[in-house]
């Protein structure tokens, strides 16, 4: 495809959120060795999308302006580079692409192989895109905290923070797939929704028995999955057992310093950051989910290529139910 061009979004620096984005026609990028050029059909944002834009995640990203952000894509094989054996043109996929070089939003975006997985006709593209990031996130927690897939795990109390949202929606799914009692918070508008997920208790996270994190049914809480911000570790510490351990996908570095001096005095309740460590056969292991009817992406918004500024906006203010997602 050398020489030709394509329709994609982009930005010049950082800050100005949507009012930041522009629409371009760039060339089509050619797949390098174990690259895989993918004609991209739906795009999925993620906070993170945001943040690198504002400048939260300086001066590590992005690498360099003009920059085309997301990460989470399905699409279809267009063509791949030497060394790839798992996917000719014309295979629909699902691919988590390289943070540093972003790509998502655009008609093209280049993929490693290593980090593609086939996409069954059941699974829709905005489907797919919705997983990368955020059941990625939501599926790595869960295992942190000893939770198993295959019938074998012992019913554990969990909380989950912000379960409406992108990763709390499906760490409700996944937790209750690994044999746990859910409690689970959110806005009053999605109470009735995060049920229907499979939680078994929720606080509307406004009212005081929800600020307080307090199981209805008095348990205390084996582990936290924490998706939001702005909760106390007192509030944390109170709600949990004797050795609960609260998961936080966002860590501060007051977060990080909190862990590092809980494993060295030994305490038994800790705040444990989590780093994301994307893996094929845990995108794998998602989309059969999907395929199955086991696993939903709950989509709150779709939005064409030509319109990506309202979806930006839309993550940018926090509350969106499940994934943005950008077609192409």
């Amino acid at each position: 495809m050398a020489g030709e061009t394509m329709r994609a979004v982009l930005y010049n620096g950082y800050g100005a959120g949507a009012a930041g984005l522009k629409h371009v026609e760039i060339p089509v990028p050619s797949p390098k060795k174990d690259e895989i050029l993918l004609k991209v059909e739906a795009a999925s944002l993620n906070p993170v999308d945001w943040k690198i834009q504002d400048g939260s995640l300086r001066p590590l990203f992005p690498p360099k302006f003009p920059f085309v952000p997301v990460i989470d894509v399905a699409g279809e094989v267009a063509d791949v580079g030497t060394g790839v054996k798992s996917f000719k043109p014309g295979d629909k996929v699902v691919s988590l692409l390289n943070f540093r070089k972003g790509g998502g939003l655009a008609e093209y975006a280049i993929a490693e192989e290593r980090l593609t997985v086939t996409r069954p006709p059941e699974v829709s593209p905005a489907e797919g895109a919705g997983l990368p990031i955020a059941a990625l996130t939501a599926l790595q927690a869960l295992k942190t905290v000893g939770i198993k897939f295959d019938g074998t795990s012992n019913s554990a109390n969990i909380l989950i923070t912000a379960a409406s949202g992108g990763v709390g929606h499906y760490a409700v799914q996944l937790a209750k797939l690994g044999n746990s009692h859910v409690t689970a918070t959110c806005g009053a508008r999605n109470v009735e929704l995060v049920k229907s997920l499979g939680a078994d208790e929720v606080l509307d996270y406004k009212t005081p028995e929800g600020a307080s994190l307090k199981s209805p049914s008095g348990k205390k809480y084996d582990s936290v999955i924490h998706c939001t911000t702005g909760i106390g570790w007192s509030v944390f510490e109170q709600n949990l057992n004797a050795e609960g351990k609260v998961i936080d996908i966002t860590p501060t570095l007051w977060g990080t310093i909190s862990y590092v001096f809980s494993k060295l005095t030994f305490a038994k309740k800790q705040l444990v950051p989590l780093i994301l460590s994307p893996k094929k056969e845990d995108m794998e292991f998602l989309v059969d989910l999907v395929k199955e009817g086991k696993l939903k992406t709950l989509v709150d918004s779709k939005h064409p290529l030509n319109k990506a500024e309202d979806a930006w906006a839309k993550i940018m203010g926090g509350h969106a139910t499940g994934k943005v997602i950008v077609e192409m």
